[in-house]
């Protein structure tokens, strides 16, 4: 991806919330644009006060805030600074939010409980958001959720560039279950290997049971890649893996887009001597501290960077799609 005509840096805003200033600044830089100021605190009784530190009247402005933990608090501050955007007479708003975290909530599959993603999607139009940028949702339906145009990116290109460096002989590419079956197949497609799917039962958020493996036999293989859209605890990271070690996989590889890592799933996930490599982006943001060796960080920014210039530019970005087929390199 490259810069073919340049953004006009009077007519354009890029601000970023707490979540991810590293981003947000990567961002702009390919863009070659500044990342403004923004000035966050909190009152005594621990409201927060936000001020953007540019002035955005009749302007186009861009928000990056992932929705990593704390998520609630970082919810919040986004839909106070695209209210602070269109009450300060924006003329669009576009929230790039990397990491979608309410995507998993897509469903009413309990009483009384709320389909949380769809409330968060009516939020953010609400507070001011005239467009949102995003990353791989956890489930298709939630693009629907969205009364505002939503474009939802893929990582396979990234991941794919990656791998592809990669001896990929006696490979296999393996989802945890069913629901990533497809962007599992897809990204198979682009490495031209085969896939398989494993037969999971979620029994609680911090408990699943892989009954087995659907689709190709992974016997004979040596390697896998296990690739998701989201990585939390690691425990169907985990149960796969044990699956796959039994049936004689020898080296696994675990790509997944949004790696959020709690309650010592990455130190989990690390300490089978099995799993060689963990390949994440960089749409949650983890310390240096928190970086094991086995831990790689793939770049978003230029995919983010790319699909804004893009729309600024009104060209399309159908390749940059999560639905889109990258391998066609279509574009214009």
């Amino acid at each position: 991806m490259t810069n073919r005509k340049t953004l006009d840096p009077d007519e354009i805003r890029i601000f970023s919330g707490s979540s991810h200033p590293h981003l947000a600044a990567d961002i702009a830089a390919y863009l070659h644009l500044p990342l403004e100021k923004t000035l966050v605190s909190r009152f005594s009784n621990d409201n927060l006060y936000i001020q953007l530190g540019a002035s955005v009247r009749s302007r186009i402005v861009f928000i990056v805030q992932t929705l990593a933990p704390p998520v609630n608090d970082n919810l919040v501050e986004l839909l106070m600074m695209l209210d602070i955007a269109r009450s300060a007479s924006a003329k669009e708003v576009h929230a790039i939010i990397p990491y979608f975290s309410f995507a998993r909530s897509d469903k009413k599959d309990a009483p009384r409980i709320s389909i949380t993603a769809r409330l968060v999607a009516d939020l953010l139009r609400t507070a001011g958001a005239t467009h949102v940028m995003t990353m791989v949702l956890h489930s298709p339906q939630v693009h629907g959720f969205f009364s505002v145009p939503t474009d939802p990116l893929s990582s396979r290109p990234v991941f794919r560039n990656y791998f592809e460096s990669h001896d990929l002989s006696d490979t296999v590419v393996v989802a945890p279950d069913m629901g990533s079956a497809g962007p599992a197949a897809l990204f198979a497609r682009g490495l031209k290997l085969p896939v398989a799917a494993g037969n999971k039962e979620r029994l609680s958020d911090t408990k699943v049971v892989i009954s087995g493996l659907i689709g190709c036999n992974v016997q004979g293989f040596r390697k896998a890649i296990v690739y998701d859209d989201e990585i939390a605890t690691g425990g169907s990271v985990l149960e796969l893996s044990r699956i796959l070690i039994e049936q004689g996989i020898q080296e696994i590889w675990v790509a997944s887009t949004h790696g959020v890592f709690v309650h010592d799933g990455l130190k989990k996930l690390c300490s089978v001597p099995q799993i060689t490599e963990i390949v994440t982006t960089d749409t949650v943001y983890i310390p240096p501290e928190e970086r094991h060796p086995k831990l790689h960080l793939l770049s978003v920014a230029p995919v983010f960077g790319e699909a804004i210039r893009r729309n600024y530019l009104r060209e399309s970005i159908a390749d940059l799609f999560i639905y889109g087929d990258e391998t066609s390199q279509k574009s214009g």
